[in-house]
């Protein structure tokens, strides 16, 4: 059996979502454009700390730009399952690439100030109150139901390099040339998205419009179909504790790195892309394991396990030890995220997936707003270590509270 016949064998059976066509141009695209993602994440929570040395400020761009998601998203929701998602996706990556170079400009001719950064975080969160929770739905249209968890790892692979990849090229390019250049190259990153998007060919799900139905009534009707389903209501209250509580590594990081350990960007750099190799390696495992299907247990073991690197991140001050919690953090982030992000659209209808999504984006990437908020405020008036601690206490309490609640309303119901 030759070289090129062993690697398809490979691929077939460990990744084997990368089958589908359409699927491979999404993916390939992302491969580029989320570096550059990264590179703008890492650029512009450093220039945010540099320009106001606090925290609690840098808490508040990430409130003010996941403000929309949190508001809107429901209404996203619905507007998703109404219209093609490919033509969507095109609107939103267009969006945000005009956004990033007019943050590389204000940078470039030295004319930014923390309110301009501000602004424009406001409304690249309104894209990315329709994007988000577009492509998770339209994953299931381009790899299909049964490859669907291999998709979502692979995407959680793709986003995780990057996290390695897109923090040390921007720590580099922040060091040399300056954060406006990160904004710069994420802009010009977009391109590859929509170059995928163009030769992707699917027909998407588009649900027909009755005259009687208006947007609130939809609304109430996914809420309400979310909360009669033990298996979807469990997944979102989990996402909401570990979304809030836990995913506030753009605050955590950054501050325990400039405060605590007494570091520059390159090292910062450097832990968010031990981060991301973690989260790389849960990604991988996940895709070689896809074909089990996502299971509940993985998804309540995971979240305790993400709490526990919380906590001894707190109590540690050593920077080898930190970039090794991280990196553990990332496998076990990835084994949450991926099984909770499987579980909602595998026992959701094609009717409802769009808005079932819609309440995934609002608990997990809605609720960073007040995730960032706390966690600002907590490292503002008691150190980044005691963020980390009480974080990861309260993920430990609520997650091990809504498990036995739910345990013993089953009991009840039964």
């Amino acid at each position: 059996m030759g070289r090129l016949a062993v690697a398809d064998k490979f691929v077939d059976k460990n990744f084997h979502a990368l089958t589908h066509k359409n699927f491979r141009y999404f993916w390939l695209g992302q491969c580029a454009s989320l570096i550059g993602t990264w590179m703008q994440s890492i650029g512009q929570s450093w220039l945010v700390l540099s320009i106001t040395n606090s925290p609690f400020l840098l808490g508040i761009l990430g409130t003010v730009q996941f403000i929309p998601v949190t508001v809107f998203s429901l209404f996203a929701g619905v507007v998703i399952d109404k219209f093609p998602k490919k033509k969507l996706l095109i609107f939103t990556q267009v969006s945000s690439m005009l956004l990033a170079f007019a943050l590389s400009f204000l940078v470039f001719t030295k004319t930014v100030r923390y309110e301009y950064i501000l602004v424009l975080a406001f409304l690249l969160g309104c894209v990315n109150c329709i994007d988000m929770p577009t492509r998770q739905s339209f994953t299931v249209e381009i790899a299909g139901k049964k490859d669907l968890m291999n998709a979502i790892a692979l995407n959680s692979a793709t986003f995780n390099l990057a996290r390695i990849l897109g923090p040390s090229i921007g720590a580099i390019v922040m060091a040399y040339f300056g954060a406006g250049w990160c904004f710069f190259f994420n802009g010009i990153s977009y391109l590859a998205v929509l170059y995928g998007l163009y030769n992707i060919h699917v027909e998407s799900y588009v649900r027909e419009h009755k005259s009687e139905e208006n947007v609130l009534k939809e609304i109430r009707d996914g809420l309400k179909y979310v909360k009669n389903s033990p298996i979807l209501l469990e997944t979102v209250l989990l996402l909401f504790v570990v979304g809030v509580l836990a995913f506030n590594y753009n605050v955590l990081v950054p501050s325990f790195t400039k405060l605590v350990l007494n570091q520059n960007e390159k090292t910062y750099g450097v832990l968010m892309s031990f981060l991301g190799f973690g989260s790389l390696i849960g990604a991988l495992t996940v895709s070689m394991r896809s074909k089990k299907g996502p299971q509940s247990k993985v998804l309540v073991i995971s979240s305790l396990l993400i709490s526990l690197m919380l906590i001894l991140n707190g109590l540690n001050k050593n920077l080898i030890t930190t970039g090794l919690i991280l990196a553990i953090t990332g496998i076990c982030n990835i084994f949450f995220s991926t099984t909770a992000n499987s579980m909602l659209q595998l026992n959701s209808k094609d009717e409802y997936r769009g808005r079932v999504m819609s309440i995934y984006t609002l608990v997990f990437a809605g609720s960073t707003p007040l995730g960032n908020l706390f966690t600002g405020w907590i490292c503002d008036s008691f150190g980044p270590s005691r963020g980390f601690l009480i974080s990861g206490i309260l993920v430990l309490v609520l997650v091990s509270a809504i498990k036995l609640l739910l345990m013993r309303a089953r009991r009840i119901v039964i």
